[in-house]
């Protein structure tokens, strides 16, 4: 078996991991902090699709993360890359929050349909319309298939369940542009410098973030925060390089042991 590459980058995920909605989790700002020190590369990567990269930032200032706009890699900008190269008009079934994210893509007369975590418009008669586009020949593009995301009064449904029903009902698959998706990982990499071998993923969700992380050929840490439920380490094949109980002590991992 070839050794493994000295660590040169991390991949860290948001909600869940560094934050849940407007509470950071404990520790969370000084370990980046401990992080940023070492000599490694440090990226953000979120499936959020209930704001725009700037409400984000600004979420994720006012909770004490030093963070800047560049360093975060979000679904909604994978969806919006693809929307431009496929040069489609998209009925867009995200957040009214994350509408600025697409600011410039025409959608009027759409010819493909969109799907983020839009709890406001997951009704029949907005379904029925997407439905409708897709028999017609629309492109059904997820921008990610989450089962469910954590909010601090508990679990909710992701948009997974929805872009199912849809593929279920026309008879066709979507194409998923967030985690676990290869080339979402690739993606953020991108600049970076660093081959997937050279960099490690921390987050909650280990289909998605580690899953998704490790096909991708990185390693994955799996945190028992967020959406974490017990054994969620046995639900992937192979398991996760490392579980640990917060981010805090995911990092002293990574600069006790990996560097």
């Amino acid at each position: 078996m070839a050794a493994r590459r000295a660590l040169k980058a991390v991949l860290v995920d948001l909600n869940g991991t560094l934050h849940i909605e407007d509470s950071a989790v404990p520790g969370a700002q000084e370990a980046l902090k401990r992080l940023r020190s070492a000599p490694l590369t440090v990226r953000f990567v979120t499936n959020t699709t209930k704001e725009s990269k700037r409400d984000l930032l600004e979420r994720l200032t006012r909770l004490g993360f030093d963070i800047a706009e560049h360093e975060i890699f979000t679904s909604l900008t994978a969806a919006r890359n693809l929307l431009e190269q496929q040069q489609v008009r998209p009925l867009l079934l995200v957040d009214d929050r994350a509408l600025p994210d697409f600011t410039g893509i025409g959608t009027d007369n759409p010819n493909a349909v969109v799907v983020g975590l839009a709890p406001e418009h997951f009704h029949y008669e907005m379904m029925n319309r997407a439905f409708r586009l897709i028999l017609d020949g629309a492109p059904l593009i997820a921008i990610h298939k989450a089962r469910y995301f954590k909010k601090k009064d508990g679990l909710c449904l992701g948009p997974g369940p929805f872009v199912t029903g849809l593929e279920y009902a026309t008879d066709t698959k979507a194409t998923v542009v967030g985690k676990p998706e290869k080339t979402f990982f690739l993606e953020a990499l991108r600049g970076t410098g660093c081959a997937p071998e050279e960099a490690v993923m921390i987050g909650d969700d280990c289909r998605d973030d580690v899953g998704g992380a490790q096909q991708a050929g990185m390693r994955g840490i799996l945190v028992r925060t967020g959406k974490y439920r017990p054994a969620d380490e046995n639900k992937i094949n192979p398991g996760p390089y490392l579980t640990c109980e917060n981010f805090p002590e995911a990092v002293e991992h990574i600069l006790k042991q990996m560097l």
